[in-house]
Formats: C-alpha cells, sequence, structure tokens
C-alpha cells in the first residue's frame, strides 16, 4: 500500500461536523491499508483572530512573540482531529511543528524549512497510527517558536511529503480541483484534470489562489506528486473515485504528447504601477532604481524601460499594492533627485492578465491572438511581460473581468481541457 500525505485547509476543519467528516475521510483510507499522514491548518477565521488579538496591546507585535501566537491554531486543530479519528476506532497521535522537529531559519512570520526529522513520523507509521502534524509552523535551531507566512500549511505537507518520500500529496480544499480561470468569472471555467507544476508555478505567482507558491516550487524541486481535491465531497464516496478526483499536478513527461497551447487565464488585481520619466540613459540606471527597491524588501514584478531620442528614459515597474506607498515614498525622496527622474507617478488603478500554458512552446500566434481579443474590446495595454510558457498584460482594473471572459472564449477554454 502507498504513503499519502493528506492537507487540509481552514475551511475543511472550520467546525467540530467538518473534522468529524475529514476523520471519517481518513479512516476510510487508513482502513484501505495506506499509511497516511495529515497536515492541518487552523480552524477558518483562527489566525486571523490570534493576529487581531496581539495588535490590540502592539500596533505592530513582535515577530517572535506573534508567532508562538499564531502557532496555537494549529495545535488546537491537530487534537481535536486525532480526538475525532480515535473516536471511530482509528489510532492516531499529533504532533506540532517543533515535536516532529520540522526545523526552520529563524525568519520569524516568513521563515524557511531547512530541513526535517520523519524519524518520530515513521515509526508511528509503522506501528499503525495515523500521525497528525500542525502545518505553516517549526522550530529554528535556538528552539524558537517559527510559522511558515501565510498558506505554509501547503508548504509543510508537500515537505513532509518530500522528506518522507509520500507517493502522493493530497491537498484537501473547498474547490474540487484547478480550473482554466476563475469559475465566479467565468461560469463556463473547466476543471484541468493534469497541470504541470511549471504552469501551477505561474498560475500560483498570477493571483490563482488553489496553492501557496511556495508549495507549488518545493513539489517541482523535489518532484512530490500533487492533487488538488474538494473536502466538501461526501466522506464515504468510493475510495478509487476520490483517488481519481481532482487536479494532478505533474510533470510535463507524464503529460499529453500534444499539450492543449493554453491551459489557463490568471490575474490578479493586487497590482500598482510606478514611473520615472525623464530618467537620464546611461549604464547603472536600472540598478540604481531598483537596488534601494529591493533594499528596502519591496519586491518587483514587470519592468519596461523605453529610451528616447533626447538621452532620456521613462522606467516603469509594478509592485504588489500593498507595498505601494512604501515603495512611492522612498522614490519620491532624495532617489529622486541622485537618479535624476523628472517625475514619479503612481498607479493602483491595473491589474495583470495572464495566459498560461506550455503548449506555448511549440504553437506560434499566442501574443497576437491575446492581444487582437484585448484590442477588439476596446482594452489598452500598458506593460508586456512573456515567458517561455505565458504572457502577461497590465491593463487598467476596470476591464479585467472583461478582459478574462474575453480571452478565455478565444483560447476555447471553455470546451473540456486536460482530459
Amino acid at each position: 500500500m502507498a504513503l499519502i500525505v493528506h492537507k487540509y485547509g481552514g475551511t475543511s476543519v472550520g467546525t467540530t461536523e467538518r473534522i468529524k467528516n475529514v476523520a471519517r475521510r481518513i479512516a476510510k483510507w487508513s482502513r484501505a491499508g495506506h499509511q497516511i499522514v495529515v497536515v492541518v491548518s487552523a480552524m477558518s477565521g483562527e489566525t486571523n483572530r490570534l493576529i487581531g488579538l496581539a495588535k490590540e496591546l502592539q500596533a505592530e507585535p513582535d515577530p517572535r512573540e506573534l508567532d508562538v501566537i499564531a502557532s496555537t491554531g494549529e495545535q488546537v486543530t491537530i487534537g481535536l482531529l486525532a480526538m475525532a479519528l480515535k473516536s471511530i476506532g482509528i489510532r492516531a497521535r499529533s504532533y506540532t511543528g517543533a515535536q516532529v522537529r520540522v526545523l526552520t531559519d529563524s525568519a520569524f512570520t516568513k521563515a524557511r524549512i531547512v530541513a526535517i526529522d520523519e524519524a518520530r513520523i515513521r515509526a508511528d507509521l509503522d506501528a499503525g497510527q495515523v500521525v497528525v502534524v500542525a502545518g505553516f509552523q517549526g522550530q529554528d535551531e535556538h528552539g524558537n517558536i517559527t510559522t511558515l507566512g501565510r498558506g505554509g500549511s501547503d508548504t509543510s505537507a508537500v515537505a513532509l511529503a518530500a522528506a518522507l518520500r509520500a507517493d502522493e500529496c493530497l491537498i484537501y480544499t473547498d474547490v474540487d480541483g484547478v480550473y482554466t480561470t476563475d469559475p465566479r468569472i467565468v461560469p463556463e471555467a473547466q476543471r484541468l484534470r493534469t497541470v504541470t507544476f511549471e504552469e501551477m508555478l505561474e498560475m500560483a505567482s498570477l493571483g490563482s489562489k488553489v496553492l501557496q507558491i511556495r508549495s507549488v516550487e518545493f513539489a517541482g524541486k523535489y518532484r512530490v506528486r500533487l492533487r488538488v481535491l474538494s473536502s466538501l465531497t461526501d466522506a464515504d464516496m468510493p475510495l478509487e473515485e476520490e483517488a481519481d478526483s481532482g487536479t494532478l499536478i505533474t510533470f510535463e513527461e507524464d503529460t499529453q504528447m500534444e499539450q492543449a497551447a493554453i491551459s489557463g487565464i490568471a490575474f490578479t488585481r493586487d497590482e500598482a504601477k510606478i514611473t520615472l520619466t525623464g530618467v537620464p540613459d546611461r549604464p547603472g540606471i536600472a540598478y540604481q532604481i531598483l537596488g534601494p527597491v529591493a533594499d528596502a524588501n519591496v519586491d518587483v514584478d514587470m519592468i519596461i524601460q523605453n529610451t528616447g531620442a533626447d538621452g532620456l528614459t521613462d522606467f516603469s515597474f509594478t509592485v504588489h499594492r500593498n507595498e505601494y506607498a512604501k515603495a512611492m515614498d522612498l522614490l519620491n525622496g532624495p532617489l529622486k533627485a541622485h537618479i535624476g527622474a523628472r517625475a514619479v507617478l503612481g498607479d493602483t488603478r491595473i491589474c495583470k492578465v495572464s495566459v498560461v500554458g506550455i503548449g506555448m512552446r511549440s504553437h506560434v500566434g499566442i501574443a497576437s491572438l491575446m492581444f487582437r481579443t484585448l484590442s477588439e474590446e476596446g482594452i489598452n495595454i500598458q506593460m508586456i511581460s512573456t515567458s517561455e510558457i505565458k504572457i502577461s498584460c497590465v491593463i487598467e482594473d476596470k476591464y479585467m473581468e472583461l478582459a478574462v471572459r474575453a480571452l478565455h472564449k478565444a483560447f476555447g477554454l471553455e470546451q473540456s481541457v486536460g482530459a
């Protein structure tokens, strides 16, 4: 039989009734002979509640103490789930990240996993136990509790699957897989049966909320087979049916020979654009602008530089909207005069829409069709960025839903894909 890692998010364990359903689902897998490790998040809303309490005492909570507080949400869930399993005759044992010995660095609130000691888990599995582990957390070399940042339970699950060399990691969420785009915007969106790690990584970085980006990176690096499926289905559905449901995230060599040109349309509203006008066009100017921005821990996404005949250039880039004010304050300070820019302009009324697909490598005309579709809808493109398997455009945010619907139809994604 197989070693399977299950991961359940906050919605899946949001009530004691849902925890009972999760226990029934796990019991089904365990009774079929599989070794099961379960990673859980805090109950939905609990982490926000805990952070809110901290902010009532400190406007900017101390990161170390915030991790101590935030990690307790998962500790409650693992205990409740272990109890639920025991109540239906399944032997189970719960562990915090520190008890497992999930070793991380010391970057509180956004720690990264360094190593996992899987010996204790293996011993319990060999003894016939279901192991329930708190996601989102670990411990640094000094014994401090750390957390992995929002969505970190996905990363915990994938990291454990990699350390245990699990046959598959099942990510249970409140959706039944990865779709060609958000069904709330395009009701005709189709669920993908398979998607490659490259495509999923692009989708996650471009706004898809199904999986946390670090978990996809981890899975791709350590070749962990991932499957996204729903925890809201009947817990007693046949195991064979459940094991083949959802979306399998796998490797390009495992997919069809002739992959569809485009697998999905991704988008994000969380973008802001900054433009420095009249910048002297000289070697090193890009570094002089973006070096201090990077030093301020502001992530930059798309970049465009236009050189004029007068020896001046306009330099534009996008940042996350949450970091827009910090970047604008930095650039409007002494840095503006140092660079010699004429003006610093900002725009928070933008969004990014992208087409993603490994089939772009073997299909021509993708960019042409994308640009023509947006043109026919009267949507102006402000910035363009490309990679081997994606094309992204910055447009006014009021056109985002129109652009997504138009592109989804233009690329024929309302038809069954990924089968």
